[in-house]
């Protein structure tokens, strides 16, 4: 399915006329059902106050929570949804009381399972998102002490609604405990290697000579340059240094997009490399398109922070939220805890009619195919700095887009993504 050399010339049209509106520079990959290329591109350069031009071969990119589709292939690779298995191998979960309104324990109604953690419906939420979490408002993790997430709480009831957290985090370390490897090393063996994706293409700790520059979009809508969010795997030099850090399975990863995007292949090629032939996922692929936020799930906190009440001082919230049953759980548009890291954006792929919306084993799922034409059940997801990613099934095309910029939902950035889509959907032959 080759994509005409006027969609290629359309892609890089919509990049360079992006950067040139004010985007940070961009790199673009889209490959098909057979491993094949359909377009590469990198307009820009690594940074605003740099002259150094984005490299489609070398930059590379903190893809933040792009890193959750690598560790749900890790956690689908194992076979762990065992309720018993989880308390066993995190005993520390089963122990955690559940802030519902931020300030009174209450008991754990359920167990935690994998599935939960990897649907984002365990109970646990994100500090820079959600106010219930008593923290800095900084990304759980960033420093490698492990300690940010096996001492953070649940702030719902497990498996009663969704809200996005440090789940993949927790699934993260499961695998590192069952398996007896560094997350970052388990990656490599099972996930990167066998998708010929090298060294320097996807880390937990990357070289600094080829990374883009990060951002800070200020309310004036300026770009300047600041540190890397999360930067404390550059200081980390020696094997046991990396192994003593906490390898974030939520966001700890660097990558280029055009070996991501071999990740993306092989889930679009039911599983297996269509370049390399190897396999990474059997009959569990098929996990990563079924919906786990059923119809009757409950309003999750964003929405109810959007609708003006708060917890701990509204009463009757919580049971009236309870009564609210949401199968768009992502239109909320509610402001976030951190404005610095998250931009109050209604929906990040609007569709007209507001059809039901799901979320699938490691990102999210358009159920009815999306107006850049995609087709129904494409599963998508997006990482704090403005990365993009998507895997259509029913039409064979994934694609990634990189960027440097917080705060997330960047005004320039995520037109960009729409429109690269778009360009190819609209011309593939």
């Amino acid at each position: 399915m080759p994509l005409s050399s006027k969609g290629v010339q359309g892609v890089k049209d919509v990049l360079n006329g992006f950067v040139n509106d004010g985007a940070p520079g961009l790199v673009f990959s889209a490959v098909d059902k057979a491993g094949n290329t359909l377009v590469e591109y990198a307009a820009g350069t690594v940074g605003v106050e740099s002259k150094e031009e984005m490299n489609k071969d070398n930059t590379v990119f903190w893809i933040a929570s792009c890193t959750k589709l690598v560790t749900a292939i890790a956690a689908l690779q194992r076979s762990l949804d065992d309720a018993e298995f989880v308390k066993k191998i995190t005993p520390e979960i089963k122990e955690k009381k559940v802030y519902a309104d931020g300030v009174t324990p209450a008991d754990q109604e359920k167990d935690v399972t994998v599935r939960m953690l990897l649907s984002h419906t365990a109970g646990f939420a994100y500090g820079f998102i959600d106010p219930r979490i008593p923290q800095d408002g900084s990304i759980e993790g960033r420093g490698g002490d492990k300690n940010d997430i096996l001492n953070g709480r649940l702030v719902n009831q497990p498996g009663s609604m969704w809200e996005y957290g440090t789940n993949l985090d927790w699934a993260g370390i499961i695998v590192e405990r069952v398996s007896g490897q560094t997350l970052g090393g388990y990656f490599a063996e099972h996930i990167f290697a066998p998708l010929g994706i090298s060294a320097d293409g996807a880390s937990m700790f990357p070289s600094q000579n080829n990374l883009a520059h990060m951002h800070q979009r200020g309310p004036d809508g300026q770009l300047k340059e600041r540190e890397h969010l999360f930067n404390g795997p550059f200081s980390v030099t020696s094997k046991d240094q990396q192994n003593a850090f906490f390898q974030s399975g939520g966001a700890g990863l660097y990558a280029k997009p055009k070996e991501y995007v071999k990740i993306l292949g092989a889930i679009l090629n039911d599983g297996t490399s269509p370049t390399t032939g190897k396999q990474i996922l059997k009959e569990t692929v098929d996990l990563m398109w079924e919906n786990q936020i059923p119809d009757q799930l409950p309003l999750d906190f964003f929405s109810l922070r959007g609708s003006g009440q708060e917890f701990g001082r509204d009463p009757g919230v919580l049971p009236s939220a309870y009564l609210n049953n949401r199968p768009d759980f992502a239109r909320s548009g509610a402001a976030p805890a951190n404005p610095e890291l998250v931009n109050q954006v209604p929906e990040f792929y609007p569709q007209p009619g507001n059809p039901p919306q799901g979320w699938g084993f490691g990102g999210f799922l358009t159920i009815e195919g999306g107006p850049s034409g995609r087709g129904p059940n494409t599963l998508w997801w997006m990482g704090l700095c403005n990365c993009f990613w998507w895997i259509d099934r029913a039409r064979g095309v994934a694609g990634m887009l990189g960027a440097q910029v917080l705060p997330n939902g960047d005004p320039k950035v995520i037109p960009a993504w729409f429109m690269c889509e778009k360009t190819i959907y609209d011309n593939l032959e």
